[in-house]
């Protein structure tokens, strides 16, 4: 029964409140957002079923992270009397539900959902969803995930903030917002306030965005002239014009209009006015991530240089000169007092590195402290302090009293702050490397194309060689041997073979001929093309790529959770054990708990005591924690891109690794998607040249697959032309579902089923019914044809297999993942392709939603659900599965729908998909194990558990050394995925389809 969204405002109040008294009070006293007479708007997301009664309510759910959560949010709700249907949509953050409101209200449904564990709230207007923005933030000054958490935190409260994301390892956020309700100024401005600096990356509205700069001489009036000249062309959205500088920035539909436009606009508007300027593409220069990073790696090699220069001088004194007779004597010397000459060496060199060198780790520690929260430079400022200050008493008690003996502990804070900015710099480089995919990717577009100037006949006029960013849609540019192409399109002339394993994973050099599209960023490998512009700039398949892949390192891992509750109450539980450990072992000194023979020479009980406590606070290591996800989900989505698999995100990965099911679709995942004659039997004595002749002037009219695999056929008959020109045919009319019919060279021609056939009393013989029969046995489409209303001949249309199928499906048996077909075609073709694959389920004649109960079905009996599509029809199904995975999706990489997208049309991705994903989460297990196995061993260790049997202790410099070593461990034990290798099976795989493609 057909469920119609109500009009409020076309229903009179009486009949309606009288009618659903409880909705109608519930629309009655929400916020309204429509009418003005206080009626509720037309656009609340509440549907009415006239006839049953059925209210439905869309609600956003936040919290979930798998079909686990989405379950139990189905069960709670079904519980509840009134409710007709819930379906809880994971992926995207929704709950549906059908209810009758005479049983239960809203609110009642928002409470259950809460009572869940989830957030929940009313979705009041579709309009406000679909205006949603995106906007990515740099952010710098982020430590641990204590920072992540934080800024998550303080952007989630901001009115109109619909979901944050904040990636430490890549230092990033990504934002969804309703730009009527705030902007992205505001959001930069809350992240400055909570202590980090706020850099903006990106919004919405950049979509077709480009910065120009102005070189010459200009006025404010010239620049005016140019804004106005700018604004008035077609297709332009808005001009930015910074003032006191040289930059322009200029949004724009590129279907309409582009940069060169720009370009010629500005140079001759201000030409002859105020003399001659330039105008180029501006360079990004220093803003850019890569550029940023390198900046921030110099700072920190250039602070531990620095911090050496003064740290191996206090070492030195306190460690190795005390053993050399002379300088000994010369350190020993007493200047005021008990203060030597050593004391005060050690502190003039201690004091540059721990308020100059360490001056980053105070602000950081005054900007978590500040929001109420505690990271890592708390716990690094904290232990530094503790040892200076000390240090500092000792040397002021020294200088002040004639018998004080004491040591200082000056090389712990230096060595301890040289350490750990050491650890920074080798953590930055190795985070660095993590991701590097993308950085590879930014590079393959080239920096100049060849444009070429074509005259209306097609005929090339000119070529020049331009700036690659200045290409706009339609433009007609060249590509020469050895060339990479410079943007997305399709060939109008020449042949070449050119290599896309950068942007699909395909080894093997792919052969471009007439109407071929290309990919911009491949490569070009002999022969030359001439290749017609269709989608530029951020339109183009490698941007689309970058976008995924970076979305994909900022999402979160479900698992990631593990890390963000443990941050929340790490340091603070670090520096109660400290304090806990200096006390304990200070007052076990005062009581004589332990032998004074236990006691260093040099040191007393309540400097053994701060030594061990010091040793416990920087041990400590949130970050080794914080990093263990997000490092390897950045490396193994970037190994995904580089063979052609994109993963988008953490939660993709983590369900994936858990896949026990595969749903597969039929046409063109198991097979090649492009029906091909096989076989062509005619009846009646007949040409075949002349046969197809006539079939394929009819069938040309039609848009049916079918039909143009019959004239593409046809072709082969024709070979000296490459786009034949067929009869013309006369009076065509297509019959939905049966076929086509049309008069050719005066004769009648019929092409189709069966029914068309027996509907205009044509004989079908005995043998027509035994080919017909023949071909749906071999999972074959036969096609009858007739002229002058005469039965002519029988063909048999096959959408063949793909050779890789059988094997894929023997290899995901031996990884205990079951396999299941689903298809919407008959069951004779959908048994025998799935005899002929190796799969044992199939279900046919499924629609759509067929297909997704199918998947929700399997769900129910415990199985983690991957559906493999085409990600159009089977949308609903790729979205309903735990794990949704579009096959063959070539350039066109924008599938909202699905988890995994596979650029090839090979199902071993498949199999890549799911084992890349495995081997990533058992990396993210290895770093677990040791992140934590570090803390929980390295801690007690530092409190002296050992020392009362061992004598062992952990000097404070030891321990910093070894929590700046563990940061930098998880992230090289993430690098080491950039070796991963697919599994050996599929290389078999691959040789044995290439043979096939040779033959």
């Amino acid at each position: 029964m057909a469920t119609k969204l109500l009009s409020l405002t076309c229903i009179r109040k009486e009949r309606f409140s009288g009618r659903y008294p409880v909705l109608w009070k519930h629309l009655n006293n929400r916020p309204r957002g429509g009418g003005g007479d206080g009626s509720p708007s037309e656009t609340a997301v509440l549907k009415i079923d006239d006839e049953e009664a059925i209210a439905s309510a869309v609600f956003r759910v936040t919290g979930m992270t798998c079909s686990a959560c989405a379950g139990s949010i189905e069960k709670e709700i079904k519980r509840l009397p009134g409710i007709h249907e819930a379906v809880i949509d994971a992926l995207n953050n929704r709950a549906q539900i059908q209810f009758y409101p005479s049983s239960v209200n809203v609110e009642t449904i928002r409470e259950t959902i809460e009572d869940a564990g989830f957030e929940a709230s009313l979705i009041e207007n579709e309009a406000n969803e679909r205006s949603r923005q995106v906007c990515r933030i740099r952010i710098n000054g982020m430590t641990c995930t204590s920072c992540s958490s934080t800024i998550e935190s303080v952007l989630q409260s901001l009115n109109g903030v619909q979901r944050a994301h904040v990636a430490l390892a890549i230092e990033e956020a990504e934002v969804h917002y309703d730009p009527t309700l705030l902007s992205c100024d505001k959001l930069l401005e809350e992240i400055d306030n909570a202590g980090f600096e706020a850099v903006l990356i990106s919004t919405g509205e950049d979509v077709s965005k480009i910065d120009l700069k102005i070189d010459g001489e200009f006025t404010d009036e010239s620049m005016m002239m140019i804004e106005k000249s700018l604004e008035a062309l077609p297709g332009v959205q808005s001009v930015e014009i910074s003032h006191g500088s040289d930059k322009i920035s200029v949004l724009y539909k590129p279907d309409v209009t582009g940069p060169r436009n720009f370009i010629r606009v500005i140079e001759s508007t201000v030409f002859g006015h105020s003399g001659h300027i330039k105008a180029t593409v501006f360079s990004e220069g220093g803003v850019g991530r890569e550029s940023q990073k390198q900046e921030e790696i110099k700072q920190y090699y250039k602070s531990f240089l620095w911090s050496l220069v003064f740290t191996v001088p206090v070492f030195l004194t306190a460690m190795v000169f005390m053993y050399i007779p002379g300088i000994k004597h010369l350190l020993m010397y007493k200047v005021v007092n008990m203060l030597t000459i050593g004391e005060i060496t050690r502190w003039l060199l201690a004091t540059p590195v721990q308020f100059i060198i360490g001056w980053r780790f105070y602000v950081g520690s005054y900007k978590a402290l500040r929001r109420g929260s505690a990271n890592m430079d708390v716990l690094i400022a904290l232990g530094t302090n503790a040892a200076y200050f000390y240090s500092l008493y000792t040397v002021l008690r020294a200088a002040t009293s004639p018998d004080f003996k004491g040591v200082d502990f000056f090389e712990t804070s230096a060595m301890l702050i040289s350490f750990i900015i050491l650890g920074k710099y080798l953590e930055i480089m190795a985070k660095g490397k993590t991701s590097q995919a993308i950085a590879k990717l930014m590079n393959l577009a080239p920096d100049t194309a060849i444009l070429l100037a074509v005259d209306e006949e097609g005929n090339v006029t000119g070529e020049e060689e331009i700036d690659g960013r200045l290409i706009q849609k339609n433009d007609v540019i060249k590509i020469v041997p050895g060339a990479k192409v410079a943007s997305d399109g399709y060939v109008i002339w020449g042949q070449s073979h050119v290599n896309e394993s950068m942007i699909t994973g395909e080894a093997r050099p792919v052969a471009k001929r007439k109407g071929d599209t290309v990919i911009g960023g491949t490569l070009n490998e002999n022969g030359v093309l001439h290749v017609k512009v269709t989608r530029v700039g951020s339109e183009s398949a490698l941007a689309q790529i970058v976008r995924l892949v970076e979305s994909a390192q900022l999402a979160k891992a479900p698992v990631q959770k593990l890390a963000d509750r443990i941050s929340k109450f790490f340091v603070p539980l670090v520096i109660f054990l400290s304090f806990s450990t200096w006390l304990a072992w200070f007052l076990a000194g005062k009581l004589h708990w332990y032998p004074e023979a236990w006691i260093p020479s040099s040191m007393d009980s309540f400097e053994l005591a701060l030594q061990f406590g010091i040793s416990v606070m920087v041990i400590a290591c949130p970050c080794a924690l914080g990093l263990a996800t997000p490092t390897a989900v950045m490396v193994g989505t970037g190994v995904g891109a580089s063979q052609g698999v994109l993963i988008k995100g953490g939660q993709a990965l983590e369900r994936a690794h858990k896949v026990s099911c595969i749903v597969f679709d039929k046409t063109g995942t198991l097979t090649m998607g492009k029906p091909v004659v096989v076989k062509t039997k005619l009846l009646k004595n007949m040409v075949l040249r002349e046969f197809y002749e006539l079939v394929a002037a009819t069938e040309v009219n039609s848009e049916h697959p079918l039909a143009k695999a019959i004239v593409e056929y046809a072709k082969k008959f024709r070979d000296e032309e490459e786009n034949p020109a067929w009869p013309e045919a006369r009076d065509f009319v297509s019959i939905t579902g049966n076929g086509v019919r049309a008069t050719v060279n005066g004769r009648e021609i019929m092409v189709g089923n069966k029914n068309l056939m027996s509907g205009h009393k044509i004989t079908i013989t005995a043998d027509a019914e035994e080919l017909l029969a023949e071909a749906e046995e071999m999972a074959q489409t036969g096609i009858l044809v007739s002229i002058d209303n005469e039965l002519t001949g029988v063909l048999a249309v096959s959408d063949p297999v793909k050779p890789s199928a059988r094997e894929a499906i023997s290899i995901l048996k031996s990884m205990n993942i079951k396999s299941i077909m689903v298809t919407g075609d008959n069951w004779g073709t959908a048994n025998s392709i799935a005899r002929e694959v190796g799969i044992d389920s199939v279900i046919a004649e499924a629609k759509p939603e067929q297909k997704a109960e199918k998947v929700k079905e399997l769900q129910a009996a415990g199985h983690v659900v991957a559906m493999v599509g085409d990600g159009v029809n089977d949308s609903p199904a790729l979205v309903a599965a735990d794990v949704g995975m579009a096959i063959g999706a070539g350039t066109d990489i924008a599938i909202e729908a699905a988890d995994i997208v596979l650029m090839k049309s090979n199902l071993e991705d498949v199999i890549t998909a799911i084992d890349l994903s495995r081997k990533t989460f058992s990396r993210i297990r290895l770093n677990y194990v040791w992140a934590l196995g570090y803390n929980l061993m390295g801690i007690p260790i530092a409190a002296g558990v050992l020392f009362p049997s061992t004598r062992f202790r952990l000097p404070p410099w030891i321990a910093g050394a070894a929590m700046a070593a563990s940061s930098v461990s998880v992230v090289c034990c993430s690098l080491l995925l950039k070796n991963y290798k697919r599994p050996k099976k599929l290389d078999s795989l691959a040789i044995r389809e290439v043979q096939v493609e040779r033959v």
